[in-house]
């Protein structure tokens, strides 16, 4: 066993992050080499006088970024394959390697929400090549190729509010701003509206990337406690109160991971709390296009306090990188400033096609061939994991698997990569101690149903599996 010892002291932030951080540093300076064992969770604990919990989220992080591995009774190791050079070389997850198909081409990917590749006979290539040829006869296309407005053209917020109005948010496309995809949004909605050291609520498992955005823009992330129909009102209110909140990050339609779809009535008590303390509301709607009869936004109930964010990466193409917000409150000119010093504008050819499908329908086709797939996809799930503790929305392009207690989420996620699955356990979402203890699988990224069915078969066995070992005494 490596006597590896990590120095934490010039790391920020939470000590499992740090743990983790110091990690990659030390395996891209050669401090560890792959095949390293590293040190067993209570060694390193006692030795950096954390708890073995942390030192467990820490190793789990690590591993969901690809830079360790290992057989549950054998140790943990420094990873030493293709994938893993890779992702130490762009210090960007494995899972991120294992979507390009080069590198673990015999792992079904469970673990990133990509859309489906619904393209195997060119119809969508073809409609790219139609769209480019209309283009090609414009007589305004060499626009396309100039400095716009940061914001976007009138006629692509024109369509990005025809977008959004069919999410049930009506805005004037005046206050409709095109940015670099649905993460980009986010970032310049929260950078314009949080200062460094604020404080951003959201749920208590949440998406990845705003810890990471927190990190970037120096706010602070703070999870609140949830129950089947997401953020609890009450906690909401608690964490307001005494303190100059800032805004709350939510996900109501298919939240990343669990699923949920908020009910109307939690939206408008959870709107009314903002109302009260006047906390801005940035509600993240990309999975909308996939909720027929949704509720109505959030942001409806509480309209000066709400960023509406959406994109077309999820539901039409993700390659075209075009998302929408939608500013109701009176900071439009500051987050019109924050896209014109983050990217200056998104890509106006890209932002051309996506407006053309929305305009003339193709975009809703994709979308509705997306819904469908997801269906079925879904309808697997329900029947490969009968008898499991398994939610997912009958039309989500992901869903959550709760385990029980002796089966820690890194460690049967670990297992499952052993076993030829990628999963996102509880520890890639949480920012507190949620008490839930489970995988987020995404049955949107492999390629086909029947990957599908192999993938959920093998976590199905896995899960009723009893652990091999006793993780309390990890």
């Amino acid at each position: 066993m490596t006597i590896w010892i990590p120095d934490l002291s010039s790391h920020r932030g939470p000590r499992y992050l740090a743990i983790a951080d110091a990690l990659a540093i030390d395996i891209r300076s050669s401090r560890l080499s792959p095949g390293d064992r590293l040190p067993t969770h209570r060694e390193l604990a006692y030795q950096l006088g954390v708890t073995v919990g942390t030192v467990t989220r820490a190793y789990g992080e690590a591993e969901r970024r690809g830079l360790i591995g290992g057989e549950v009774g054998r140790g943990t190791y420094v990873r030493s394959d293709i994938a893993v050079r890779a992702s130490i070389r762009s210090n960007a997850p494995v899972t991120s390697t294992i979507a390009a198909a080069t590198a673990q081409p015999n792992v079904i990917d469970f673990s990133i929400n990509t859309p489906t590749d619904l393209d195997a006979g060119g119809e969508y290539e073809g409609m790219m090549r139609e769209t480019l040829r209309e283009l090609s006869g414009s007589a305004s296309a060499g626009a396309l190729l100039n400095y716009q407005s940061n914001g976007g053209n009138r006629s692509h917020r024109d369509a990005g509010a025809k977008l959004l109005a069919q999410f049930g948010v009506r805005v004037d496309p005046d206050r409709v701003l095109i940015t670099a995809g649905a993460q980009h949004a986010i970032m310049v909605a929260l950078g314009a509206l949080t200062e460094p050291g604020d404080t951003v609520l959201t749920e208590s498992l949440t998406w990845p990337g705003l810890r990471r955005l927190g990190d970037f823009l120096r706010f602070r992330v703070q999870g609140l406690p949830m129950d089947k129909d997401g953020i609890l009102p009450d906690a909401f209110e608690a964490a307001c109160r005494g303190r100059n909140i800032k805004a709350l990050y939510c996900v109501t339609n298919l939240q990343n991971p669990t699923s949920i779809v908020v009910p109307e009535l939690r939206r408008r008590e959870l709107a009314e709390v903002a109302r009260r303390y006047g906390v801005k509301i940035v509600e993240d709607d990309v999975y909308g296009f996939l909720v027929p009869n949704a509720p109505q936004p959030m942001v409806n109930f509480a309209p000066e306090l709400g960023v509406f964010c959406s994109s077309v990466s999820k539901s039409m193409a993700p390659g075209l990188r075009v998302g929408y917000l939608g500013v109701m409150t009176d900071d439009c000119t500051l987050i019109n400033d924050a896209v014109r010093h983050s990217t200056w504008l998104a890509t106006p050819l890209a932002a051309e096609i996506a407006a053309r499908w929305i305009h003339n329908g193709e975009g809703d086709r994709i979308s509705a061939k997306r819904r469908d797939e997801y269906a079925r996809r879904q309808a697997a799930a329900r029947e490969i994991l009968a008898g499991l503790p398994y939610y997912g929305h009958p039309t989500a392009m992901h869903g959550w698997l709760d385990l029980p207690e002796d089966w820690p989420a890194d460690a049967f996620a670990l297992q499952a990569r052993i076993r030829g699955v990628a999963v996102c356990p509880t520890s890639s979402f949480s920012l507190s101690r949620s008490g839930r203890n489970g995988i987020r699988i995404s049955i949107s990224a492999p390629g086909s149903i029947d990957m599908v069915a192999r993938g959920l078969d093998i976590v199905a066995r896995l899960a009723r599996e009893k652990p091999r070992v006793d993780f309390s005494l990890v």
